[in-house]
């Protein structure tokens, strides 16, 4: 496979707050191809943008918050243009009503629609409660087919948590799949693991994702027994060999 591996930086938000640019050295070193951002610890585009060149890590996209992408959208464009992110990622959403979730959904065909025109792309990452029904469909779905544009990481751990058959619905939104976070699931108690220590089809996720054409698998990893940057070298070595690269 030559689909590259990218980490989600808040899986390792600790040592990255104690020294940013240390921490992606040392991810780069691993053997990382590149990172997703989850906030930027002070640090300018240009800066940032210097320093991943110097390590040869790639850029896989930002995750960056709902609030900020409504409020403060030509700022954002403008440090993603320049730091050279092709992927604005919205992480999180929830809310309690019907109502509430399709007022969101208008607000995300606003920004999208102003993403695009920067000649960036506008993707949304879920988690399990997405899968709950908005009349008769997931609510992902909803956001998926109403905003114009919008793709989607898709978190095969969440789906799986879920309820759902993670592989048939990838295949569902196969052209409009990017970028795909990939991380296992230990059963008892059920939370994430290092890829390749868990329970879930990992290696299948992969090769329909390739097949599909995605640009990034990004790894991530919420819960943790050992230290986050030895958990996520794991990871990458069981992931490497999964996907023979």
């Amino acid at each position: 496979m030559t689909t590259p591996i990218a980490i989600q930086l808040w899986s390792v938000q600790d040592a990255c707050q104690e020294d940013f640019f240390g921490t992606l050295r040392h991810l780069a070193e691993m053997g990382y191809d590149g990172v997703e951002f989850a906030g930027y610890y002070d640090k300018s585009a240009a800066d940032l943008k210097a320093k991943l060149a110097e390590l040869g890590l790639g850029i896989a996209g930002s995750h960056i918050p709902y609030e900020r992408l409504r409020d403060e959208l030509d700022a954002v464009i403008a440090f993603e243009k320049e730091l050279g992110n092709d992927y604005l990622v919205c992480p999180y959403a929830q809310f309690e009503t019907e109502a509430e979730w399709i007022e969101f959904a208008k607000s995300l065909r606003v920004i999208s629609d102003k993403i695009r025109a920067a000649g960036l792309h506008f993707v949304y990452h879920n988690h399990a409660h997405e899968f709950e029904k908005l009349g008769n469909d997931y609510i992902l779905d909803v956001l998926l087919a109403g905003v114009h544009g919008l793709e989607v990481e898709l978190d095969t751990y969440w789906v799986h948590h879920a309820g759902v058959d993670v592989v048939p619905y990838m295949a569902r939104w196969s052209d409009r799949m990017p970028l795909i976070h990939l991380k296992d699931m230990k059963r008892a108690p059920i939370e994430s693991t290092e890829i390749g220590n868990g329970v879930l089809a990992v290696r299948r996720f992969a090769e329909l994702a390739e097949q599909n054409g995605v640009k990034w698998f990004v790894i991530e990893q919420e819960a943790f027994e050992k230290a986050p940057l030895v958990s996520v070298e794991i990871g990458l070595k069981n992931l490497r060999k999964m996907v023979g690269k």
